[in-house]
């Protein structure tokens, strides 16, 4: 694989926990205006900059991405953004709890996503894609990054874990109590020597901004006429963690109605399909495993597996959608079926709990899908079902941006 280091814009040091924001698609305009409220060079200004506009602006408007590029540019000129004095790279740690995971902030070329050296598993929508196209051209910029993962790689652990002795450029934690702290690599030989040993990469969060940064990748081949491949617009912004240091969480399932059964007709339905044991845990322990809360009470539930299956049809949520959600709940296509809704694994079962006990239907707690399983899939040229996976800490935007 090949990495880049690249000469971006990032926080004056004591503007840093103000700029980084949470990824633009994990808030609605409403959330990302109450999280910018008195943070005036926050990135969500930015990213979401229909919060800077009357409340009745179509987000996907002309008037929303002028004013991304007005925000982004007072805040350069301003001195909150400032330009690196030479091409680095970086390491990015984030600490939530006990857990920590460090990934190598790089640019990655467009060439190796359109080759499949960076692999996907899931379908983007039009309009999103449409939308952070036009936002990274407007910008010239990437200003989240993607979020990739690859197999361990000692030789890039060896590096990492040398740097993350030294003295951080930022060190703070977010009001969600997640630890942010990155280092500044600026001599890069070691570390794109050591990545050039590492095969391929995959997409963990972050398959619109690829796919959008590849879209104006070709944009700018096409109005160039004097394109040389060496552009800066031939790279995107990435953060590469190695597998083993990263948590995935489970997307849970709630339906707000038995489609038309009563819960004891309900019930024998999904005993004589999975199996059913009473007072079971709210949250699985292990694949195959899934946990059913309805009428107050949680159930245990075992997936039968076909082992002739491939890696899709072996995950929990395909068992699970294509014996129960569908054939009994009516669930015919979960991207586009309004009664159903998916709890990422954050807000854990009680939230389930809480949903259901005050709305009725039934909730499906899930065992998280695994980077093995993830893996699987991606390298099968498959497609994850949708809502399959939860990652988390989500990396914050802002504290490095890419421009072109």
């Amino acid at each position: 694989m090949r990495i880049h280091p690249f000469q971006g814009l990032v926080p004056s040091p004591d503007r840093a926990p103000e700029v980084a924001c949470v990824p633009y698609d994990v808030v609605n305009a409403a959330e990302a205006a109450g999280l910018a409220a008195g943070k005036p060079h926050s990135l969500l200004h930015v990213d979401r900059a229909e919060i800077d506009l009357p409340p009745e602006t179509n987000p996907y408007s002309e008037a929303v991405y002028a004013k991304a590029r007005e925000n982004f540019q007072a805040m350069q000129q301003a001195g909150v953004l400032v330009r690196e004095s030479s091409p680095s790279l970086y390491v990015y740690e984030q600490q939530m709890g006990s857990h920590r995971q460090r990934g190598l902030v790089a640019g990655c070329h467009v060439d190796d996503y359109d080759a499949g050296l960076i692999k996907k598993h899931e379908k983007t929508r039009k309009d999103k894609e449409d939308d952070r196209t036009k936002l990274i051209d407007t910008l010239s910029a990437d200003t989240g990054p993607v979020f990739l993962t690859y197999r361990d790689a000692a030789a890039v652990t060896a590096l990492v874990d040398a740097k993350t002795k030294e003295k951080p450029l930022h060190d703070f934690v977010a009001p969600d109590g997640i630890r942010h702290t990155v280092w500044r690599i600026a001599d890069t030989a070691a570390w794109t020597q050591a990545f050039g040993g590492v095969p391929v990469t995959y997409i963990a969060d972050g398959h619109h901004r690829a796919a959008s940064a590849a879209r104006v990748a070709r944009l700018r081949r096409e109005r160039n006429e004097k394109h040389t491949g060496a552009e800066e617009y031939n790279w995107f912004l990435c953060v590469l963690f190695p597998a083993s240091e990263l948590k995935i969480l489970p997307y849970n399932r709630i339906v707000p109605d038995l489609h038309g059964r009563s819960p004891a007709e309900f019930l024998a339905a999904v005993k004589a399909g999975f199996g059913l044991t009473e007072n079971a845990a709210p949250t699985p322990t292990k694949i195959g495993d899934v946990s059913m809360y309805l009428g107050g009470k949680w159930y245990g539930l075992k997936c039968p597996v076909d082992p002739k299956a491939d890696p899709v049809g072996r995950l929990d949520v395909s068992v699970l959608q294509d014996r129960l959600l569908a054939p009994l709940l009516g669930i015919d296509d979960p991207r586009t079926n309004k009664r159903i809704d998916f709890v990422g694994g954050i807000r854990g079962p009680g939230e389930l709990v809480k949903r259901v006990d005050a709305e009725g239907g039934v909730a499906f707690s899930l065992y998280p899908v695994t980077l093995q399983q993830l893996m699987d899939i991606a390298d099968a040229g498959q497609i994850m079902p949708p809502k399959s996976t939860w990652f988390e800490p989500k990396l914050r935007s802002g504290l490095f941006i890419h421009t072109f």
